[in-house]
């Protein structure tokens, strides 16, 4: 009796925060999937983002740049950003003003030469 063919198991997909930088901006899937069709002219409905999210369905380098245009954030924080790790210099960077983000990076200057550590 020849034996069957066993499917093969599909790769795991590495995660991504899409979800969590999705929910960080407090939009539905339906709000995702409009903001994306009206701003900028993708056609991807709810269901695939879902799919995207989960990790069941794969992402082109062109939907994740669009998802992270509709989400305000760059296309990289979709991938190793955690919106919600408050405690992470970029959760900082965020809540700061211009002004004092000018004045970080000169305070981080300034520790860098001086070879300032904890």
């Amino acid at each position: 009796m020849p034996k069957k063919a066993r499917p093969h198991p599909k790769p795991a997909r590495r995660p991504t925060f899409i979800r969590a930088w999705r929910k960080h901006r407090g939009l539905t899937l339906t709000q995702l999937a409009d903001r994306l069709a009206t701003e900028l002219e993708v056609d991807i409905s709810e269901g695939q983002i879902s799919r995207i999210e989960r990790g069941e369905t794969p992402y082109s380098q062109d939907i994740l740049e669009a998802i992270a245009a509709a989400l305000r954030c760059e296309p990289a924080d979709l991938l190793v950003r955690d919106p919600t790790a408050t405690d992470a210099i970029w959760s900082l960077w965020d809540t700061l003003k211009p002004v004092e983000r000018i004045q970080a990076v000169e305070i981080l200057k300034t520790l860098r030469r001086t070879g300032t550590e904890d």
